[in-house]
């Protein structure tokens, strides 16, 4: 049974190393669905204030969810001959 971290990193759902602001969340989320960290920032904190005070739960939560991209295993590729 594989892990969470394994599931959401093989889904392509990762923190990446290069344009974070403060844990990568919100980057993690504009890479995985093509969008610049700016704007899916922007639209991460446009969704949460339609509920007030979920940005305090949600965004610890997938910051412990989310792997970090250093911390992910990428297979080595297969050299064909």
């Amino acid at each position: 049974m594989s892990t969470i971290h394994e599931t959401l990193g093989r889904d392509g759902l990762i923190r990446p190393i290069d344009g974070r602001v403060l844990g990568g969340v919100c980057a993690g989320l504009g890479r995985r669905f093509g969008l610049d960290p700016w704007p899916a920032r922007l639209l991460f904190l446009l969704l949460l204030m339609v509920i007030p005070g979920s940005q305090i739960i949600i965004y610890p939560i997938l910051w412990i969810l989310m792997p970090s991209e250093s911390s992910v295993w990428h297979p080595a590729p297969v050299a064909r001959p």
